[in-house]
């Protein structure tokens, strides 16, 4: 084989190396991404298994404020049935909505404010919306670097043809400075 077969033969099997490693570098950026909404999730269950215990404790305080709790519970469903990020971010937002009505409602029944069990339950919901305010930072985060993975050159010649494709921000919308906040645990 001739001096220029052998400089083509390398320069072929340097393309496919680094042809490799890019792609081998997308794969872990899309796996850290799919882990990170992953941990959202988790988050997301955990206040969704809450919900319904804190709708019995108002429901023995509060029976017949029946919309406002109706409007939780079908949050919640409507949440836990979302499929997609930018569903379950419009799902997720309702169902912060429905809760903030909820805990307003708790202010007109000093009673069910005062109860342990009451602010127990409104104790662990604000420890679950911090966790999950961490969840989407470290999610967006890996969204970010995922997203410019995929647009950098030379990464972006052939990521769309390997399936690699823009993630969607766990973005909140409008109401971000109303959800940066953990709800307000009085006792």
């Amino acid at each position: 084989m001739s001096t220029t077969g052998w400089i083509v033969l390398g320069l072929v099997v340097v393309v496919v190396l680094w042809a490799i490693m890019v792609y081998n570098g997308l794969v872990g950026l899309r796996q850290r991404v799919n882990q990170a909404f992953a941990d959202i999730d988790v988050q997301l269950k955990q206040r969704h298994d809450l919900i319904p215990n804190l709708v019995e404790t108002v429901k023995g305080y509060a029976a017949h404020e029946r919309g406002t709790l109706e409007a939780v519970v079908q949050a919640r469903n409507a949440a836990i049935a979302a499929p997609g990020v930018e569903q379950k971010v419009a799902a997720e937002n309702a169902l912060t909505g429905a809760l903030r009505q909820l805990f307003a409602l708790s202010e007109s029944y000093p009673d069910l404010k005062a109860s342990q069990n009451f602010q127990q339950l409104q104790s662990e919901l604000a420890d679950i919306e911090n966790k999950l305010a961490a969840s989407r930072r470290f999610f967006n985060s890996a969204v970010q670097e995922y997203n410019t993975g995929v647009q950098q050159f030379p990464a972006a010649l052939f990521a769309t043809a390997f399936g690699f494709q823009q993630r969607e921000f766990f973005d909140v919308g409008p109401d971000r400075a109303q959800l940066d906040q953990a709800p307000n645990v009085k006792f």
